[in-house]
């Protein structure tokens, strides 16, 4: 079994060696170390059906999370964590490993006997080729423009070009890359910057591959909803079913005595606001119909008169 990517584990492991990480917050990251790898082992050992799968590693999502938000982050001493943590990425990497012990053929059947991978990975976008009539290069020159993506469902592709037709490894250039069918981009707030950010991956997405899939989860909207018909994002997941916490309410969080005085203000809003299994659902819904999609066959399409 391939080993599951562990990006969150490892936000944790590098915050342990930060310069700047104040001392007196280093026990409770190791305290948090030790909250990831029973979460692990509980996520690991859920079982059932799908839909009761999902319902409990979903529930060991929400808790866990609140260990990292409130017993690490907002109960710090120090100011160092919640100022930072945008940049840290302690809270959406949590999702980015979530996703692919969601997306497995335990919860999703079709996924059995399938070569594939599935998680975060470096997708192909497109290839240019840096060459002239007069400046000459192996392989005509060939570049690949990639982009790192939070979660996909991707295949491992290699590509070789060179001007020979016996496509000699001296007179060639080739590249490694994966090519994503299911593009999954995670935020924590999704203001309207990043979507449109967004929308231009998304169209380069299925501009290499036309066929792929992209969607756009987030916990909190921090932006007016919008229509994504025109775009190429085939939808947004709010994953807590909420609007971001007003910045007149988070300015009180900046600093550790503010916090102390209005911790139960913020515990109550993230219990009212939970992950939500049916979102999660959903988008285990969009990869199965998509798996189910085959070439139609002559036969078919004849008896039914449209394809």
């Amino acid at each position: 079994m391939t080993p599951f990517p562990t990006p969150h584990q490892d936000k944790l492991k590098a915050l342990l060696e930060n310069d700047k990480l104040p001392e007196s917050a280093k026990p409770r990251i190791m305290k948090t170390i030790e909250q990831y790898g029973e979460w692990i082992a509980k996520l690991e050992a859920a079982g059932g059906s799908p839909e009761e799968r999902i319902k409990e590693m979903v529930g060991l999502l929400n808790k866990y999370r609140n260990n990292v938000d409130v017993d690490l982050i907002f109960d710090s001493d120090e100011d160092f964590l919640y100022r930072q943590k945008g940049q840290l990425k302690l809270d959406n990497s949590v999702i980015e490993e979530f996703l692919p012990r969601l997306v497995q053929p335990a919860i999703i059947p079709e996924l059995r006997g399938l070569s594939m991978s599935i998680g975060p990975a470096t997708a192909f976008l497109s290839v240019f080729f840096a060459s002239s009539l007069s400046v000459s290069a192996s392989g005509g020159g060939l570049n690949i423009r990639s982009k790192d993506q939070d979660f996909a469902i991707s295949k491992h592709l290699y590509i070789r070009t060179s001007h020979s037709p016996q496509l000699e490894r001296d007179k060639s250039e080739t590249h490694e890359t994966n090519l994503a069918y299911v593009v999954a981009e995670c935020k924590t707030n999704l203001d309207k910057t990043m979507f449109q950010e967004a929308c231009a991956t998304a169209r380069d997405t299925k501009l290499a591959a036309p066929g792929a899939r992209y969607y756009l989860l987030c916990e909190w909207l921090d932006m007016t909803p919008v229509s994504t018909a025109t775009t190429d994002i085939d939808e947004v997941i709010i994953l807590r079913k909420a609007k971001r916490l007003n910045s007149n309410i988070r300015q009180h969080y900046s600093n550790s005595a503010s916090r102390r005085q209005k911790r139960n203000e913020y515990c109550g809003f993230l219990k009212d606001h939970p992950f939500t299994p049916d979102v999660f659902i959903r988008f285990i819904g969009h990869i199965t119909s998509l798996l189910a999609d085959k070439a139609p066959e002559e036969k078919d399409v004849l008896q039914l008169g449209y394809f």
